[in-house]
């Protein structure tokens, strides 16, 4: 990743589930009018589907979120978004996902939380954010890139906030 706009450590998988709310309450007023994409990447066990829980859980999820890694795909209403997650660990090769039909996700409106998209090189579109997730020894830390121009206001929304949001 290069140089990311935001770093943060993350104690507990409470502060996990807060990053990610943060990030979905951050969310730029123009995300309905254009697909977004964005990338959790990191080792298994890193905080991905926790992350992607406190998003979810934030935009009014209040059933299960747990990560899709064996169906691969998973969508969520809320509002006028629909958050696609992907969870693409068990890709054996990234043309397999042609058969989720993911080019009719890819439309105004939604919003794709990929985890693992390194199993979909080369057949995802260009993310909007990269949000790298890291186990350490006393935390969990994030670094998050803003790749778009919606990206980049994103993750600058969010970067903004003090310490004591995330």
């Amino acid at each position: 990743m290069n140089d990311p706009a935001l770093r943060v450590a993350l104690v507990s998988t409470e502060a996990t589930e807060q990053c990610g709310a943060c990030f979905a309450r951050s969310l730029p007023g123009p995300v309905v009018q254009q697909p977004v994409l964005v990338f959790l990447e990191g080792e298994l066990g890193a905080g991905k589907t926790t992350w992607a829980r406190g998003f979810l859980r934030a935009l009014g999820i209040t059933g299960p979120v747990r990560s899709p890694s064996y169906t691969l795909l998973e969508a969520y209403a809320c509002d006028a978004l629909t958050v696609v997650h992907l969870d693409l660990y068990r890709l054996q090769e990234p043309r397999e996902l042609e058969q989720l039909g993911l080019r009719d996700l890819h439309t105004a409106g939604h919003l794709w939380l990929v985890e693992w998209p390194d199993r979909g090189s080369g057949e995802l579109p260009m993310p909007d954010l990269r949000i790298r997730l890291e186990s350490g020894a006393r935390a969990h830390h994030l670094a998050a890139l803003g790749v778009s121009d919606l990206g980049r206001q994103w993750d600058q929304r969010v970067a903004a906030l003090t310490s004591s949001q995330i």
